[in-house]
């Protein structure tokens, strides 16, 4: 979990509290200020969210390629070991 999903996710509570003060004391400025601060909370964590499968999409890329480098070296090392036999 980064900073972008955490702070997003504060302001997303922070912004539905104010939302519902605002409710209860009837100001509709302090509704409008909550609804707008929790709207930038949900898209700031959502930006957190995608940068986090990102950074899974790439990590698992490099575990793919590493896998695939062993097992192409375990190939090679397979065709010699049958030519060595072979001779």
């Amino acid at each position: 979990m980064n900073k972008d999903r955490v702070e997003g996710k504060a302001k997303d509570v922070a912004g539905r509290v104010e939302r519902q003060v605002g409710e209860w004391t009837d100001d509709p400025k302090k509704q409008v200020e909550g609804a707008a601060k929790q709207a930038e909370g949900k898209v700031q964590n959502t930006w957190g969210k995608a940068k986090d499968a990102a950074k899974d999409a790439d990590r698992d890329a490099q575990k793919r390629q590493e896998n695939e480098a062993k097992d192409e070296t375990v190939v090679e090392e397979d065709r010699h070991e049958v030519r060595r036999k072979a001779s």
